[in-house]
């Protein structure tokens, strides 16, 4: 049982003899109680934030045919963006060695990043019109280096949600191509 003691309530200093006070006593256990309802209640009640994932669609595997697994897509419809050091960015369409778009450095936010994605976007989806497969859209493949960080990395999976750009990939592997290109504009 919780009580709170108030002191002993009588005598003192002095000659004069007092009556004798009794000891207050305040039970506090139906506070405590209460307490412990309370957060109980307020625990149960509150939802816990969800995590969050992210869906992820993998190519399936095949070990017998190790060349059957690599995914082929359409140069005219695939962008590359390089994330490098300091915040700096290349992109390109097409293949690096026949661009239809000449790698170009390009900064983040709106009126980088986000401009480029929609006006190439436009453009994929006009030449998947002109073909016959108007839900052919625009295939971005991103590809950070050891210099980017991970702020960059989270910029432009943002810029693919805002942009709605459905289908993008994250590859580690630079061609030596591609390493010079990175290395050279960021110098």
């Amino acid at each position: 049982m919780a009580e709170l003691n108030t002191g002993d309530g009588g005598g003192g200093k002095g000659g004069k003899v007092r009556s004798k006070k009794q000891n207050s006593k305040v039970d506090l256990t139906a506070m405590v109680d209460l307490a412990f309802l309370l957060i109980t209640f307020f625990m149960l009640t509150t939802s816990l934030s969800k995590p969050q994932s992210m869906d992820l669609s993998l190519p399936d595997k095949d070990d017998k045919n190790p060349e059957d697994t690599k995914t082929k897509v359409d140069e005219n419809r695939t962008m590359t963006v390089m994330l490098g050091g300091d915040n700096k960015m290349v992109y390109y369409m097409g293949l690096l060695a026949t661009p239809k778009v000449a790698p170009k450095d390009i900064t983040y936010g709106k009126d980088g990043i986000r401009r480029e994605l929609l006006k190439q976007k436009k453009n994929v989806l006009a030449y998947s019109a002109a073909l016959g497969k108007p839900k052919n859209g625009i295939i971005v493949i991103i590809k950070p280096t050891k210099k980017s960080n991970y702020r960059n990395l989270v910029d432009i999976l943002d810029e693919m949600a805002i942009t709605g750009v459905d289908t993008y990939a994250i590859v580690p592997e630079f061609s030596p191509e591609e390493t010079k290109l990175i290395d050279k504009k960021a110098e």
